[in-house]
């Protein structure tokens, strides 16, 4: 079955000259949940990936299901599950690159150390946290379509993270003028997580764009100013609340050590 990194590989290699498509499948390559192929089951948050060396650079080896990896195995293997994003920090804080999903699927590739780098150095970039006081608010004019549609996937994600978000022009005090993005009764402890989804989508997108992010209570008046101008966004409400056990690699807070 094709997978939405096969999709997004395949997109950037159909034209390797549009650098939207090769951001988007980075983009794609951050949020998804990857397998890192480990050479013993993980112990106390510390984990030994298998490395495969390859023209002079070594590699670690993920895949985006845990069939594929069981594939490429032969057999039944201790692997640790994380999103793309930590991977990337992870490995490429080592100059390891990552091999994906090698040899089972149409997405096969290496990312070379340099790549990883890369990655991780755009994920670290992150959107000014709004503290002027806006004096205009509008409607968004003239943003980019494709950044419009992949906050709204990114929230649409987000279960339970938020109520909604709001995104609007404005202009400050000082006269400078962009956009701001205002999560609205955000879920206590998920604004890092809401401002790294934010931070993905404009640095994995090609157009440029000044975005500012605030967290608002549904009630203040600046929450109702950007209601009547802004362009919402909704978030899926959670059918249960319960909390679900943490595994190694999923708290970004306290990530798995190599060893």
């Amino acid at each position: 079955m094709r997978t939405p990194l096969d999709q997004a590989h395949a997109q950037m290699q159909d034209a390797p000259e549009d650098a939207a498509l090769r951001l988007r499948y980075y983009e794609r390559l951050a949020q998804c949940e990857l397998f890192l192929l480990l050479e013993r089951e993980a112990a106390n948050d510390s984990i030994a990936p298998v490395i495969f060396p390859f023209e002079g650079d070594s590699y670690g080896l993920a895949f985006d299901s845990e069939a594929r990896l069981t594939d490429f195995t032969g057999r039944a293997a201790p692997f640790v599950a994380m999103s793309g994003r930590q991977l990337a920090e992870m490995l490429a804080g080592q100059g390891l690159g990552l091999g994906v999903n090698l040899d089972v699927a149409p997405s096969s590739h290496l990312l070379p150390p340099a790549a990883l780098t890369w990655m991780r150095e755009v994920l670290q970039n992150t959107p000014t946290q709004a503290r002027d006081r806006p004096v205009e608010l509008t409607a968004p004019l003239g943003v980019d379509e494709g950044v419009l549609r992949a906050l709204d996937a990114k929230f649409a994600a987000g279960t339970g993270l938020a109520d909604h978000a709001l995104l609007a022009g404005v202009r400050y005090e000082d006269g400078r003028q962009g956009l701001l993005l205002a999560v609205i009764s955000p879920r206590a402890g998920a604004e890092r997580a809401l401002r790294q989804a934010v931070a993905e989508t404009v640095s994995f997108s090609a157009a440029e764009m000044a975005l500012d992010v605030t967290f608002l209570a549904a009630d203040e008046a600046l929450s109702q100013r950007m209601a009547r101008v802004g362009l919402r966004f909704d978030f899926p409400k959670p059918e249960i609340s319960r909390p679900l056990p943490a595994a190694p690699g999923m708290d970004p807070d306290n990530p798995p050590k190599l060893r």
